[in-house]
């Protein structure tokens, strides 16, 4: 029997060749047509796995939210479950940084993007918060988590001192891209420290004593 002259068209290879099509030229760039010029297909043979490219998106989206850890929701306590959750969701949308858009949407029929809410509103309410706040609470870290990784704040500054001699309080700016790494992911550690001490002091004045019983930090 003679070999195939192109690989198997299957949903992850669809999946996967459009994430490297948006990662490599926006959200905005990926089409059905240019997906499968890529993959070497025509356009109708997408539609025997996903009936729209809305479906493809959703199916992107999902993929980069199933590469997040949430086993800690069961390894450690609620805070320290959200501090290393935390972490590990800016990973995979800093990876992937032009799908964050649509998947900040919101979890909409995705699977993994569901399990997600499912294990960080659980393990708040297993804590004891209420379910209102623990609705609160994973906003509002779904939020700061999703505007870290859209975009870079050192790299909004340029390189052109002469551009910030009328701001005097920005004469070191055109320092910053240069530091991009640094000053992106202290910001980050700065920011997602002061969420989890404002929620802890929050839970020890409202909820109980914080106790912690999770593995070490």
């Amino acid at each position: 029997m003679p070999r195939p002259r192109q690989a198997l068209l299957t949903r992850d290879r669809i999946v996967e060749t459009a994430l490297a099509l948006i990662d490599a030229d926006g959200l905005d760039a990926l089409s059905t047509r240019r997906l499968a010029a890529a993959l070497g297909v025509r356009g109708p043979s997408l539609y025997n796995h996903f009936a729209t490219k809305e479906e493809i998106l959703d199916a992107v989206a999902d993929g980069v939210a199933a590469t997040v850890d949430i086993a800690v929701f069961d390894e450690y306590d609620w805070l320290d479950a959200l501090a290393r959750w935390a972490r590990s969701y800016r990973a995979a949308l800093a990876a992937h940084p032009n799908i964050v858009p649509y998947l900040a949407r919101g979890p909409g029929r995705r699977p993994a993007a569901l399990a997600m809410a499912d294990a960080v509103y659980g393990s708040l309410v297993r804590a004891g918060w209420p379910p209102a706040r623990a609705t609160h609470i994973g906003a509002a870290m779904r939020y700061f988590v999703a505007g870290s990784a859209l975009g870079s704040f050192a790299r909004g500054f340029v390189e052109d001192p002469s551009l910030y001699a009328a701001h005097p309080h920005l004469n070191q700016a055109h320092r910053l891209a240069g530091h991009q790494r640094s000053v992106d992911e202290g910001a980050f550690a700065l920011g997602l420290d002061a969420l989890l001490h404002g929620l802890a002091a929050e839970y020890a004045a409202t909820v109980a004593p914080l106790e912690r019983v999770g593995g070490p930090e």
